[in-house]
């Protein structure tokens, strides 16, 4: 499919390596707030959606009772707003609570599929292609702020739009990964430098958040490592989130962090990438208006699975089109090939991801996600060929039953991933290169051929991504909520008021605690 990432049209800020860019993000992110230039209306209503899609996962996770949001959430709602604070609410509670608590808790919920937007650092056009993670996850900390700071809804999507540039761009610069550093550090800063902003901060109170959320807040990859994934790593975001708020709130009450730390020789940056005493290893350019945003380049996911998935699984939706009798004869698979890029290949086709224990396992196990997506298409018997909405991955197949299930470790048994080498990894970031082919008793030897950009990706059909997506809210919330109308309705910010923003993650959820 061709491009449909917009051409970046719109004003940019420039800071450049030699420059203390800690209080050049600080500016920016004050001026971006209080002397705002125009943004395009597709950007805004990009940002729309990604918040949408977020809401959905977060509604899902605590009608599902998922553990590390319930606990963040119980704990949140046990926590009173610290004194001349408004606080914050949490999803489905109408009670105040402790901003940061409530941050964490929201993220956490937001987090827990691992279904929302995502990031690969990639801006070809400029250059920066560090290729570093990154999610949607903190849309909470701009509703917190925006209670705090009495922001109506189009102010509080430029606080929304303000984390997702940060972090996006420093994505496309510094690749945490390399150095084990879990990659919603990113986030961290982003949201340090917006919530104190978003409050009145000063440039120099900003830029203190900014240096405390590097000096004291850095994640280490330790939550991704060993067989089986724990609630860490899902909950990684929140804590980064809540980490940031506290920043923040510091800095404003006169705590000075320190000072132009992307230069600071000891902090991550020049740590693990020396240069000159003068230098930070990196420019960083961010958007000022128009359309010149890092969102234009961000990614939804179609259902539950980890992102890198999306390539394998546009080729299984492929072949059944191309081959409508594969979906009712997967017993006569005898083989399945599947060739994949770095990091993609290191990530979800770990040897021990064959055998996944853990919800949040399997959904990074590439030869879990093939076998479950396999037999949901059998399920269907003789309809129409299986596409993105008959094949979408939720909640349900990730259970425990389901993990255990021996007729999906029988598929795995045939499940074969290799790593395609460099003509594949040359093709990542700017897409998701992935091959499968399929060795059949009858039906012969079936090639999906190379996918580089799934629906869902930046680059894919734009529209089709979208109904996918309304979809996959609907299905999220569905028993959740009364009404997923409702819910939309409700979380559209453009034309909200102060009050209703700060109200707009009360609505009830079936089943939690209303608090």
């Amino acid at each position: 499919m061709t491009s449909t990432v917009p051409p970046h049209t719109g004003d940019t800020l420039l800071l450049p390596a030699d420059t203390n860019q800690a209080l050049g993000l600080a500016r920016y992110a004050i001026g971006f707030l209080h002397r705002p230039q125009p943004i395009a209306s597709a950007t805004l209503d990009l940002l729309e959606r990604f918040h949408l899609d977020s809401v959905g996962c977060g509604i899902s996770a605590l009608a599902a009772a998922t553990n590390a949001p319930t606990v963040l959430r119980r704990e949140a709602l046990g926590m009173a707003p610290a004194a001349g604070s408004p606080g914050a609410v949490c999803f489905g509670s109408a009670r105040r609570c402790l901003t940061e608590r409530a941050v964490a808790a929201n993220a956490s919920a937001v987090r827990e599929w691992d279904s929302n937007g995502t990031n690969f650092g990639h801006d070809a056009v400029r250059g920066r292609t560090a290729g570093e993670f990154g999610h949607n996850d903190f849309y909470p900390v701009a509703i917190a702020a925006a209670t705090e700071a009495g922001l109506d809804g189009d102010a509080t999507l430029r606080v929304m739009l303000l984390i997702d540039e940060i972090r996006g761009r420093l994505a496309e610069v510094f690749a945490l990964r390399r150095y084990a550093i879990d990659h919603v550090h990113h986030g961290t800063v982003a949201c340090a430098a917006a919530f104190t902003a978003a409050l009145g901060g000063t440039a120099e109170q900003v830029e203190s958040a900014i240096g405390m959320a590097v000096a004291h807040y850095v994640p280490f990859r330790a939550i991704r490592a060993g067989h089986q994934l724990s609630d860490s790593k899902g909950a990684s975001a929140a804590l980064a989130a809540e980490a940031a708020v506290m920043c923040g709130r510091r800095a404003l009450a006169g705590f000075i962090g320190p000072r132009d730390v992307f230069r600071n020789p000891l902090a991550i940056y020049r740590l693990n990438e020396p240069c000159r005493d003068d230098r930070s290893p990196f420019d960083l350019e961010l958007g000022l208006g128009g359309d010149a945003f890092a969102i234009h380049a961000m990614h939804f996911k179609l259902g539950l699975y980890e992102h890198q998935s999306a390539g394998a699984l546009q080729s299984l939706v492929d072949l059944f089109a191309r081959e409508p009798a594969l979906a009712t004869a997967i017993p006569g698979i005898r083989r399945i090939v599947v060739r994949i890029y770095e990091p993609a290949y290191s990530i979800i086709a770990d040897p021990a991801k064959r055998t996944p224990q853990t919800r949040q396992s399997a959904d990074h196990s590439l030869p879990f996600i093939l076998a479950r997506t396999l037999q949901k298409a059998a399920a269907r018997g003789g309809l129409e060929p299986p596409g993105w909405p008959e094949l979408m991955l939720l909640p349900d197949d990730y259970s425990d039953a389901a993990i255990r299930d021996p007729a999906i470790a029988a598929l795995i048994e045939r499940i074969v991933i290799e790593h395609g080498g460099a003509a594949y990894d040359s093709l990542y970031p700017d897409g998701i290169p992935t091959s499968v082919v399929i060795e059949h008793e009858t039906l012969g030897r079936l090639d999906g051929g190379l996918v580089r950009h799934p629906l869902g990706h930046a680059r894919s059909d734009t529209a089709g991504t979208a109904a996918v997506v309304d979809l996959k809210f609907d299905r999220l919330v569905a028993g959740a909520v009364d009404s997923a109308d409702a819910i939309r309705r409700r979380v559209r910010l453009a034309g909200k008021t102060s009050a209703e923003v700060a109200e707009m993650y009360a609505f009830s959820i079936h089943g939690c605690d209303p608090g």
